[in-house]
């Protein structure tokens, strides 16, 4: 059966392009432009059908089905043939069920989607290999492009630079200098993109790269271009797939520039729509306490947003005032009852520190993600028997320096309940023994519970935290 896709403007003006065109906003009202497709034709087939087809695909060898984006094809990007195709074979990301970790703070059903696992160490290359598959097939239809550009705090960077590698095709990325990690920095530079580090920050980034394609016949790879949502929305079937086809009753997710949450939303509307899920799940969004515009504007009920200028914050990738997704995200926020929390310096370091004494190694984003579901169980807004996941973004080993200076107490703003250093010893047996079964005494003791409370579990009300963050900021 042919199934089509189609790009269609978001604000409801009926406007629809190819997806081979290259557009990015409506040019009837200049509204965000999103992927449709056509879904009486995807109901042609059976749930029950749909199902079966997904889980004899999945991380499989057949290509490119094996791909956990490329197994949902029919529902992702038909448009593009499958000698077109840049793949990793990325997504099939293990979602693990973090069982000490929810003991610890009083959640049974707690589970973290590990993204983190994939090709560049994000879950940015399930919507890149959307993306440069269909500008290797405009490039094969005989469109002519100087390469692809994309502005980054570093994720999307990575994630380009080594799709494009794959392709053949040039990639453009456009840094903030001095706000990205040595570790994400290197990765453009080893696969070869022409990498340029601008004094600025990610929303002047942004502007120059919009500049830079809209001028010069470079194809736009940032999120406001939604054949990266679709790969992105993979995300939310996979998700339900390796629950056995069943809905969490939560999913928390940190949100920057907000693409992520419009995907992963969109997967979760098409999978209702063709009866595969019969619920939604609650949507948590979690951003920095220091890039919080739509926590702010969550505050109002979406009723307002106003931009916000970004302060330096250790979730790097996520410090944007000024998200290029916002009415997308705010329209998923709103059809899934959603909650909007924020988090501290201090809150996502130690969140994330926590959870890397049960096993885990996490990314500060991630941390963000974990400090907002410790605050929102604290106050039983989310209840010990939920289903909840966290979807964890990226590799913390992307982020040594976050570790490094975490454990030696270096991070402003932050105290560091968690630090765990070296101990140095001379070259002594006795010395050693000694400083051995002194600390494991001191492990034995631990903390009291009302410091593990105080530590994780921050009393203070959102508005009351919110005028307590502006001050301190």
């Amino acid at each position: 059966m042919h199934y089509r896709a189609w790009f269609e403007c978001i604000s409801g003006c009926g406007v629809r392009y190819e997806l081979n065109e290259i557009v990015y906003q409506c040019a009837r009202c200049g509204g965000l432009l999103e992927v449709r497709h056509d879904v009486e034709r995807l109901k042609a087939r059976s749930a029950e059908s749909w199902m079966k087809l997904f889980d004899e695909r999945y991380m499989r060898t057949t290509w490119p089905y094996g791909s956990a984006v490329w197994g949902k094809k029919e529902m992702v990007c038909p448009n593009v043939e499958n000698e077109n195709i840049v793949s990793m074979y990325e997504g099939g990301t293990n979602l693990h069920w973090a069982q000490r970790l929810g003991q610890e703070v009083g959640c049974e059903e707690l589970w973290i989607k590990h993204c983190g696992n994939s090709h560049s160490g994000s879950f940015k290359d399930l919507g890149m290999t959307v993306l440069v598959s269909m500008v290797k097939q405009m490039m094969a239809e005989g469109k002519e492009l100087r390469g692809v550009a994309c502005a980054s705090t570093g994720d999307t960077s990575a994630s380009l630079a080594a799709y494009c590698a794959a392709a053949g095709i040039q990639a453009i990325v456009i840094l903030p200098r001095n706000k990205v990690s040595l570790s994400q920095l290197i990765q453009p530079i080893a696969n070869g993109a022409l990498t340029v580090s601008v004094d600025t920050d990610f929303d002047g980034c942004m502007r120059i790269v919009r500049q830079l394609c809209e001028k010069e016949n470079v194809y736009l790879a940032n999120s406001m271009n939604s054949l990266r949502i679709e790969g992105q929305k993979t995300l939310s079937i996979e998700l339900v797939q390796q629950l056995d086809w069943e809905v969490p009753d939560w999913v928390v997710i940190p949100g920057g520039n907000l693409g992520n949450v419009s995907a992963l939303g969109n997967g979760f509307l098409l999978l209702r729509a063709l009866g595969i899920i019969a619920k939604l799940p609650r949507v948590v969004c979690a951003q920095s306490a220091r890039a919080n515009p739509l926590y702010l504007s969550y505050l109002t009920g979406f009723r307002d947003f106003h931009p916000v200028r970004a302060k330096k914050t250790i979730a790097s990738a996520i410090q944007i005032g000024d998200p290029v997704s916002i009415a997308k995200a705010i329209r998923i926020m709103k059809a899934f009852d959603g909650i909007v929390e924020q988090a501290t310096e201090d809150e996502l370091a130690n969140a994330s520190a926590r959870a890397d004494r049960t096993g885990l190694f996490t990314c500060p984003h991630t941390g963000v993600a974990l400090a907002a579901f410790f605050k929102l169980l604290s106050r039983g807004t989310i209840d010990k028997d939920d289903r909840v996941v966290i979807i964890s973004t990226a590799n913390g080993l992307k982020f040594p320096e976050f570790k490094v200076r975490y454990h030696a107490d270096k991070l402003r703003g932050v105290a560091a309940h968690y630090r765990n250093e070296p101990i140095p010893v001379p070259h002594d047996y006795q010395k050693v023994r000694s400083a051995i079964l002194r600390e494991l005494d001191r492990r034995q003791r631990g903390p009291s519970d009302a410091e593990l409370h105080a530590e994780t579990f921050p009393e203070s009300e959102p508005h009351e935290q919110t005028e307590a963050t502006r001050e301190a900021d």
